[in-house]
């Protein structure tokens, strides 16, 4: 049986670990992120530190929404541009016209129409993996933020002369 005082000290300790889980899944209230403007929502990624080195690893957005669409392709045309947090250097990103939807014209049968993710496309949608920071994105109204990593092979590969 531990006495009350490590008993206190344990819990002490357990609440503190449990209070940091909590605040790692929020921004950092010290960084000035900006607020999101009306018609725009923030989107906040936090990514988890990798085992590997995280400078091969590149995370890829995927901005969209679902639409019912046919068979045809379908997307938006979007371009995400970098911004940085005044006095503190912390990029955050930001999608400010949104084109579309686009569709070929392919005669498509009747009742191929469904609900599907139509993206966009466009450039500014491959980072580089940072576990020490937000990924902070604003969008239009609207829009779902989606992502992937992608890991390069540590080694590189040697091109012969022709």
């Amino acid at each position: 049986m531990l006495p009350q005082a490590s008993t206190s000290i344990i819990t002490l300790m357990a609440l503190l670990s449990l209070n940091g889980c909590a605040n790692a899944a929020k921004i950092d209230e010290k960084v000035p992120y900006p607020q999101a403007e009306a018609g725009y929502t923030r989107h906040v990624i936090h990514l988890s530190p990798l085992k590997e080195e995280e400078e091969a690893t590149k995370l890829e957005l995927q901005v969209g929404k679902t639409l019912t669409v046919d068979c045809n392709r379908h997307s938006f045309g979007a371009k995400l541009a970098e911004h940085t947090v005044q006095g503190w250097g912390y990029p955050y990103y930001r999608v400010d016209h949104v084109t579309g939807p686009i569709s070929t014209r392919m005669a498509c049968p009747p009742g191929s129409e469904k609900p599907r993710f139509v993206a966009a496309n466009g450039d500014g949608f491959l980072l580089r993996y940072n576990s020490k920071l937000p990924v902070v994105v604003y969008l239009p109204d609207g829009f779902e933020l989606r992502y992937r990593t992608w890991q390069a092979a540590l080694e590189f590969q040697t091109a012969a002369p022709e």
